[in-house]
Parts: structure tokens; C-alpha cells; sequence
């Protein structure tokens, strides 16, 4: 059997350089032997490097990862990459082609890893328009380009944390408090460049330092001068609604 050889197309450089090394760890044979930032020129690097695999991000700017996917056809296996797995599960489950959650788990990674190993022996690449037009539109307006994951730095590492897990943002003067059920970390991002980057369903904005993760809400109280008091899962911390954002409770 030839090399397995593949290709990373992805946007963020952590994030390609963190896939490298999981699969340099699961796969030590698989060699990577090109990356890329987004779908452009997909069709060359197919002919120039041929490779086995293609690890695709869906959501690159540019050409996203299922136009590549197109382009890519049957002359490779195509795994996506997504942080989208309550809309896209379903539709992987139903095909032939893998999927790598973001962050990466390693778990998860070995069993993509496996059955890449199944596939790769039992046969050429899979048809995937019927899957990538399901994909498209199970995504539709959900592949947005809201912020997925923030990124803090935690000694000589970084972290990598799903916007979901966060129950809320709350600045100071020079650092922005990440708080999560598992404990915080400090990024310099300001709020207000957090409210042009999150979704604005998912975090409400309740103070001028504040952001709150929407489904964190356990409570919210009538607190003193006409301020409100919110309540979170699993937090024992609450959070002041300045009367400027009252409103967004009155129906709750």
C-alpha cells in the first residue's frame, strides 16, 4: 500500500499545528504533507501532492471547506472539521465521510483515525454531493462566523475553550475574566470587541463589563435601585443587570 499522506486546511495555524500533532501521535505513519488556510486552490494542490486524506475546516473564510470538498471530489477522503456537532452529527452519521470536533479530543481523533484506516483499504473515496448539499443546508445560517472557541494563554500553553462552556465574560481595566464551571483564566480581549465577535443570541450584553451566556441563566432577581440580579449554573457567583439592560429580562 502507497504512503497515506494529507492535507490540513484550516485558518488558525494553533489549530493546524495542534491537528499535526495528534495525528503525528494516533497515526504515526500519516504524513502531512501540506496546509492550508482556506479551500483556495484546492485543485492544484491535488495535483500536485495527491494526497490520501483531506482534513477540511467547514467554516475557513474564502473558500470554505465544503466548496473544497466539491473540488475535491472522489480523488481523496475527505474528514471536516467543525465546532458545529449539534447540527452536523446527524449528517455524518448517515455517510461515508468522518468528522473531527474542535477543540480536538483525542479520543475522538482515534476513532476517526480507525475508521480512515477501514477506509482507506477497503476501497476509493465515497461519492459526497448528496452529503455536502446536506451538510450546506443543515448549516445553513448557523455557519456563521461568530467566535467558536477563545484562546488563553495558561503559562507556556494555550487553552482552547468552547464558547458554549462559558457562563460569562466580565472586564476590567486590562484584562477580560473568562469564567467557566471548571474555574477562569484572563484574555486582554475587550467586551466590546467580544460583542462585534460572539453571537449575540447565545451572550447578552447586562452591564458595560459584562457579557452573559444566555443558557448559564439559573435566576434572575430584583436586586436594588431598579437592578436586577442574575443567578447561574454552576457558579456561585451573580451577576449585576445594570438598568440600561433590565429590559432584556422583563420576559423572563
Amino acid at each position: 500500500m502507497n504512503a497515506v499522506t494529507a492535507v490540513i486546511a484550516d485558518d488558525e495555524p494553533l489549530l493546524r499545528a495542534q491537528l499535526r500533532s495528534r495525528l503525528a501521535k494516533l497515526w504515526p505513519e500519516l504524513r502531512v504533507v501540506h496546509e492550508m488556510e482556506n479551500g483556495r486552490d484546492v485543485e492544484q494542490v491535488v495535483a500536485e501532492h495527491a494526497p490520501s486524506l483531506f482534513f477540511l475546516d467547514i467554516h475557513m473564510p474564502g473558500v470554505n471547506g465544503l466548496e473544497a470538498a466539491r473540488a475535491v471530489g472522489k480523488r481523496a477522503h475527505v474528514v471536516f472539521v467543525t465546532a458545529y456537532d449539534q447540527y452536523a452529527v446527524e449528517a455524518f452519521e448517515q455517510g461515508a465521510i468522518d468528522y473531527v470536533l474542535k477543540p480536538f479530543n483525542e479520543e475522538r481523533l482515534s476513532t476517526t483515525v480507525a475508521r480512515l484506516k477501514e477506509r482507506l483499504s477497503s476501497g476509493p473515496p465515497p461519492p459526497i454531493e448528496e452529503l455536502v448539499a446536506n451538510l450546506a443546508a443543515r448549516l445553513g445560517g448557523k455557519a456563521s462566523d461568530h467566535l467558536k472557541w477563545i484562546k488563553a494563554s495558561v503559562g507556556q500553553s494555550v487553552r482552547l475553550i468552547p464558547v458554549e462552556d462559558i457562563l460569562f465574560f466580565q472586564s476590567d481595566e486590562k484584562y477580560t475574566r473568562v469564567v467557566t464551571a471548571e474555574g477562569e483564566v484572563l484574555i486582554r480581549k475587550p467586551i466590546k470587541e467580544l460583542l462585534d465577535e460572539l453571537d449575540p443570541e447565545q451572550f447578552w450584553q447586562v452591564h458595560r463589563a459584562t457579557l452573559v451566556n444566555v443558557d448559564a441563566i439559573a435566576s434572575v432577581r430584583r436586586g436594588m435601585k431598579d437592578q436586577a440580579e442574575i443567578g447561574l449554573k454552576g457558579s456561585a457567583e451573580t451577576l449585576v443587570v445594570s438598568r440600561n439592560f433590565t429590559h432584556l429580562f422583563k420576559q423572563m
